[in-house]
């Protein structure tokens, strides 16, 4: 598990006001997706797929880390206070991303090697540094 602090402009993080719920949580979300691929690559993880998307549901980011094939499910919140944003993600959200990894699979045709399934959580308040927490193999 690695967290890190990232200072960004404060102009690049969605802020309310000026448009409905949905479309802000939906920039929000898209912030920690980007922040999140960025963070993968500056690991020196390759990314296959952003917001893959099939009948059954979204897989946030696709990305292989050496010979291991990481499928990664982004949680963006701007407070903790109700727990981190990684435990949002129960057994039933788990079964889901296991099962489109599958059907991702078949449907670029990528098969055998390591699958490693991780969460990364960012926390973006309003007033203080974005934090990044990445989960390896969480579950």
């Amino acid at each position: 598990m690695s967290t890190q602090q990232i200072r960004t402009g404060r102009s690049a993080v969605p802020r309310a006001g000026g448009g409905e719920q949905h479309r802000r949580r939906s920039a929000l979300g898209e912030f920690g997706e980007r922040l999140a691929a960025a963070h993968l690559a500056a690991e020196g993880h390759v990314l296959l797929a952003r917001n893959w998307r099939c009948r059954y549901g979204e897989i946030d980011l696709v990305a292989r880390d050496d010979a291991t094939l990481v499928f990664c499910e982004v949680k963006t919140r701007r407070t903790d206070r109700f727990g981190p944003p990684s435990a949002a993600v129960g057994a039933g959200k788990a079964s889901r991303i296991r099962e489109l990894a599958v059907r991702w699979m078949t449907a670029t045709g990528t098969h055998g090697g390591e699958i490693r399934f991780d969460v990364i959580s960012v926390l973006s308040p309003v007033h203080a540094p974005v934090r990044l927490e990445h989960l390896r193999s969480a579950f």
